[in-house]
């Protein structure tokens, strides 16, 4: 079973000025950008029972561990890579170097209740993001 889903950008658009990446043009409704720096680790082994999250490093280097139904799979991602999680599947990021990266979630982890869909499975239970 694959449990990181590898996903290419929509649009790529290369010219004398730069790029234009269109990495989504509907189906999320929550997105994050965040940097991390190199070392730091974030995710804790915990996963969300509503939404599918998808990443976009924009710069930077993360290795991304995943756990389900007792399988555990890990790739590294770096620069225009492009990946997704599903629900119910744990997840760690391990940064290998100071990341760049946009997270879009197909559902709000926060709820309109204040709750969040964040579950810790692992070691650092009550540790997320």
């Amino acid at each position: 079973m694959k449990l990181i889903t590898v996903l290419t950008p929509d649009f790529f658009f290369p010219d004398e000025r730069g790029t234009l990446t269109q990495i989504a043009r509907g189906g999320y409704s929550q997105i994050n950008a965040i940097y991390t720096k190199k070392g730091a680790v974030r995710g804790n082994r915990h996963y969300h029972r509503t939404t599918k999250e998808a990443f976009y490093i924009i710069r930077g280097s993360v290795r991304v561990t995943v756990w389900r139904d007792g399988e555990t799979e890990s790739a590294v991602f770096g620069d225009g890579d492009y990946f997704r999680i599903d629900e119910y599947t744990a997840h760690t990021f391990e940064y290998l170097a100071d990341t760049y990266l946009v997270v879009l979630y197909t559902v709000p982890v926060e709820k309109e209740d204040g709750t969040k869909d964040i579950v810790s499975d692992g070691p650092e239970k009550g540790v997320n993001q």
